[in-house]
């Protein structure tokens, strides 16, 4: 009889709400597979959306190993790759999505995708001086990022994660998967107003950073971004850009959904399984306890949420933030002195 080897549990870093925190894992088959959650514990495979190959090639092994495992998982959750849209397993399962475009060429995209609103930015854009362009990762392009997120500490209605980190988090935490990863920057003369990060996984090129500074809003340099990530991917023949999810639950209209319609983002839906572990993931995937509350809250008590969040920030928790720095700035400075 062959003796089962029980996976060793390990701990990742996972970046949660902006920070990085760690939490308990496994390896099986060359996937790390964490667990997060309090009352209803989760496993799944870590960054599985950037992961080239299959991210679950064998759903009854990885599902045995989880059992065997310390981990204590009520619900192993796991999806096919995006572009396997047919499900192919018996478990639960619930249907996920990506906002993503269909690369053929860089004419097809900009004539027969986007909306005339888009194709007039990306020629303002030109007109008003912005260039978009590929850049090397070094320091200098992670000074001009810095500046980017310390532009504003609000975006899209709520605190924005990377605000106030220095040069050092920022160059670690945007180097991740650096070799799989390009950078495309606008530039407005030697400034950089604005940048994408891609990152590469078999014929798939997904956005994982996209900021840009306010300031420049008339430049249109988001628009001249997507413009030149779609030429980048043509030219290497790319099958799909994709933009992170195309719709967020029972989150209706926002900016950020708009701005991927306009610019030719569509919904293409994939098979994410829930196989319970334990009795509490039973009863958790038969009530399909394991939505978040974006697939649970009606769409209006959402805005409210997001709108009271966002005052709180502006009004206590920003001021309290910036008042940290300071005083952490002068302490550093008596420090120097002495």
């Amino acid at each position: 009889m062959v003796e089962q080897i029980v996976p060793t549990v390990l701990y990742t870093d996972v970046r949660e709400r902006g920070r990085m925190v760690k939490v308990p894992s496994i390896q099986v088959k060359g996937r790390t597979l964490i667990v997060t959650g309090k009352w209803l514990k989760q496993a799944s495979v870590y960054e599985e959306d950037i992961l080239e190959g299959e991210p679950v090639d064998d759903p009854h092994h990885f599902i045995q190993q989880l059992r065997e495992s310390k981990l204590k998982a009520d619900i192993f959750a796991f999806s096919q790759k995006m572009t396997e849209h047919k499900p192919k397993h018996s478990y639960h399962f619930d249907w996920d999505n990506a906002a993503a475009i269909p690369i053929t060429t860089y004419d097809d995209w900009f004539k027969n995708r986007t909306a005339m609103d888009v194709r007039q930015n990306v020629r303002r854009a030109a007109k008003k001086g912005v260039v978009a362009r590929s850049v090397p990762f070094d320091d200098q392009l992670v000074e001009g990022i810095v500046q980017v997120f310390n532009e504003d500490p609000i975006r899209q209605g709520r605190a924005f994660w990377h605000y106030g980190k220095d040069f050092q988090t920022v160059k670690k935490e945007t180097s991740h998967c650096v070799e799989r990863s390009e950078f495309i920057g606008a530039y407005l003369g030697d400034e950089l107003i604005g940048f994408i990060k891609l990152l590469y996984a078999d014929k798939i090129a997904g956005i994982v950073i996209n900021v840009s500074k306010h300031k420049y809003f008339e430049k249109r340099a988001p628009n001249a971004l997507i413009a030149k990530a779609v030429e980048i991917c043509a030219q290497k023949g790319m099958s799909y850009l994709t933009y992170a999810k195309y719709a967020y639950g029972k989150k209706g209209k926002s900016s950020l959904a708009d701005f991927k319609r306009h610019n030719g983002f569509e919904q293409i839906e994939f098979p994410r399984y829930y196989v319970p572990l334990t009795l509490n993931g039973r009863i958790a995937v038969n009530l399909r306890l394991y939505r978040g509350l974006q697939e649970i809250l009606p769409e209006r008590v959402q805005l409210m949420v997001i709108q009271a969040r966002t005052k709180l920030y502006k009004k206590v928790l920003l001021p309290l933030k910036l008042a940290r720095k300071a005083k952490e700035k002068q302490t550093v400075s008596k420090v120097s002195a002495t």
